[in-house]
């Protein structure tokens, strides 16, 4: 949605998707500033103007005692669906923007015992957040839903992550 006060660089935004989607770039990247994501076998499948897909492994570095994948690797692959996405649109901001965490409610209704694939697709109502944020100069917080599914499309567990925008000075 833009209401014409605010655009993100077009080119800057297809920049990013490029880079994210790139194996070898983005998986350095992972190792460098989200090392314990890149252990746990974290990664991205796709980054669209609408939606962000993760996959994280059930293996021996993201297992926990009860032979399924570690719950703590599960958020990690959940709150990267919804934070490319930010840092996609943060990036690409005609104006310095921060981008934090604030919250996180999560749900787990099966065991995670092979590959969780994560899926955020409300990536228009994150562009408006931002948006808002640089249009009032003030922090603006939003609520994304990411739901993990097994390969069979079974839901594993469904997060809903909190994040503040603040337009810098």
């Amino acid at each position: 949605m833009d209401n014409g006060i605010t655009t993100f660089n077009t080119d800057a935004v297809q920049s990013f998707q490029k880079f994210a989607q790139h194996p070898f770039k983005f998986s350095a990247y992972l190792f460098w500033k989200l090392p314990a994501a890149w252990l746990a076998g974290v990664r991205l499948q796709s980054l669209e103007t609408n939606t962000c897909v993760t996959t994280v492994p059930f293996r021996w570095l993201s297992q926990n005692p009860f032979k399924s994948t570690y719950f703590a690797c599960l958020a990690m692959a959940a709150e990267l669906s919804t934070g490319l996405p930010a840092m996609m649109y943060v990036r690409s901001a005609p104006r310095r923007v921060s981008m934090l965490v604030t919250g996180m409610e999560s749900t787990f209704v099966k065991k995670a015992t092979g590959r969780t694939i994560f899926t955020c697709s409300e990536l228009p109502l994150l562009r408006s957040a931002i948006e808002r944020a640089l249009n009032n100069n003030s922090a603006e917080t939003i609520t994304l839903h990411s739901e993990g599914r097994d390969k069979d499309g079974i839901l594993i567990a469904s997060f809903a992550i909190t994040w503040s925008f603040k337009c810098k000075s």
